[in-house]
This record gives structure tokens, C-alpha cells and sequence, in this order.
């Protein structure tokens, strides 16, 4: 079985399928990597960041249930893949990156590839965007060893947070969170992952 048909038979969402093909993944690794930018893995972006490996991106969205009137959240911007698939399924995505250089080159990158639905900032993650919360989703696309706080008080009644928890060389869990009506959280663990860590700015 190929990696495409992997996909195609977990991913539920056709339009997320959809996005996946449609984003040319060659554009957000560097030149070095560009014949293996079409594999299911992982690939070096610099600065100690990785790529996700396209079937972790679409799991990952497919587990948001996006629409066309969604506002996302996106931490950790990193090449801006995650991103650019994100911006094709919902309304707008605010995504913040901790690393200036990832941020400057992925900004410039989404622009020129014409994804206009989207505000990349810098910033720390564990804070979120409180001025434009909340947000209907929220992508964690780093591994924090808890859930911050902050975040899930930005994420909106009825909304979806995925995330990967759990503490870097160990098994680290992608969940889902999502937030009823009456504001209490429900929370399922979908799928073991491995994430860089999440980390903090130095103030």
C-alpha cells in the first residue's frame, strides 16, 4: 500500500485530501530536500525545525473539522505548510512563530504562493493571540508538556484544539480537545506522534 492510500483510507475530510494535494509541498523545504519532498516523513526546515510528514499534517487537520467560517490559530508556523493547508479551509488563520528567521521565510513564502488569508506574527506560543480571540480552532504544531492554559482560554465555545503533548525522546500523544457548550473540556487521545518541543521566548 502507498503512502497515498494510507492517507486516502484515514482522512475522512475529502477537502482536506483535497488541500494536501493541492499545496506543492516542494516549495516549503529547502532545495536540498526537494526530491524528497513528496515521501511521508519528516524534513529539516533549519533552526533545529522540522516539516511534518504529510500524513501527520492531514490527520491533524482532518481531526479540526474546518469550514469555510472558521478563524484558526496555528502555533508554530515553521515552513508554513501546516499553514497554507490550513488557509485553504477556513476563513482566516493567525499563526505565531518563535523564530524571527522561520518567520521572515515563511511569511515571504505563503505571500508569494498568493495564500492572502493569513497573518503570521511572532511571538510566544504558550500566550496565544489574545487580541483576536477566540478562535473557533486552535493547531498546536510543537509539543508542549501540558496544555497551556492561555490557549485553551482563547479557544471558543464549540471549538477544536489539536495538539501533541508530552515531553521531547519520549512518547508524546496527539489529542484532541474540544470545547462544550457550558465551557468544560472534553479531551481524547487519537494517536502516538513525535514533536520538537515547544518552547518559550526568553523575555
Amino acid at each position: 500500500m502507498t503512502d497515498e492510500q494510507i492517507i486516502e483510507n484515514i482522512i475522512k475530510d475529502a477537502n482536506v485530501l483535497k488541500a494536501i494535494k493541492t499545496v506543492p509541498r516542494h516549495e516549503f523545504v529547502p532545495k536540498k530536500y526537494i526530491k524528497s519532498a513528496y515521501e511521508d516523513g519528516p524534513l529539516p526546515i533549519g533552526h533545529g525545525q522540522t516539516i511534518s510528514q504529510p500524513f501527520i499534517v492531514a490527520f491533524m487537520t482532518d481531526h479540526l473539522e474546518l469550514n469555510s467560517t472558521h478563524k484558526v490559530l496555528e502555533i508554530g508556523t515553521g515552513s508554513g505548510y501546516q499553514t497554507a493547508i490550513l488557509s485553504i479551509l477556513s476563513k482566516h488563520v493567525y499563526s505565531i512563530e518563535i523564530i524571527d528567521a522561520l518567520l521572515k521565510e515563511s511569511s515571504q513564502r505563503l505571500k508569494k504562493l498568493g495564500y492572502n488569508n493569513i497573518s503570521v506574527e511572532s511571538g510566544d506560543g504558550y500566550k496565544g493571540l489574545e487580541k483576536e480571540a477566540p478562535f473557533d480552532r486552535i493547531i498546536i504544531t510543537a509539543a508542549p508538556e501540558e496544555v497551556p492554559d492561555k490557549l485553551l482560554a482563547q479557544l471558543n465555545i464549540g471549538g477544536i484544539m489539536v495538539v501533541p503533548i508530552g515531553k521531547q525522546f519520549e512518547v508524546q500523544h496527539l489529542w484532541v480537545i474540544k470545547k462544550d457548550i457550558d465551557g468544560s473540556l472534553s479531551k481524547e487521545k487519537v494517536l502516538p506522534v513525535g514533536f520538537v518541543p515547544m518552547v518559550k521566548k526568553n523575555n
